[in-house]
């Protein structure tokens, strides 16, 4: 078993974050490449994106801290703190529009 506090993580993250030159940060809460299922917190300072790229599988993003946009295509869904959006499949991007943390849940297709 395997305890860990996100409000810890997000704001470690975060400071990484504010203090990074692309403004970003992540790390992985709990799978990897042996697992199926992949947790990671990811922090963006405001104004950062993750790029747009393809859903790798199931995918949802929990908003723990600030205001994100989630686009898919012409579709966009705003997020604030405990928002738990679907990423829905193929090419998405994610806009931090506030210093933000989010925790991103994929399980991988085979």
């Amino acid at each position: 078993m395997q305890k860990v506090s996100l409000a810890a993580l997000a704001r470690t993250e975060l400071e990484l974050a504010l203090r990074a030159p692309s403004g970003r940060s992540a790390r992985t809460v709990f799978g990897g490449h042996e697992h199926q299922l992949r947790q990671t917190l990811m922090a963006l300072r405001a104004g950062e994106s993750l790029s747009e790229h393809k859903n790798p599988g199931e995918a949802t993003l929990l908003v723990l801290e600030g205001r994100v946009l989630l686009r898919s295509g012409e579709t966009s869904w705003n997020g604030s703190p405990d928002d738990l959006m679907t990423i829905p499949d193929g090419l998405h991007s994610v806009d931090a529009l506030e210093d933000s943390v989010i925790l991103l849940t994929v399980v991988k297709r085979r």
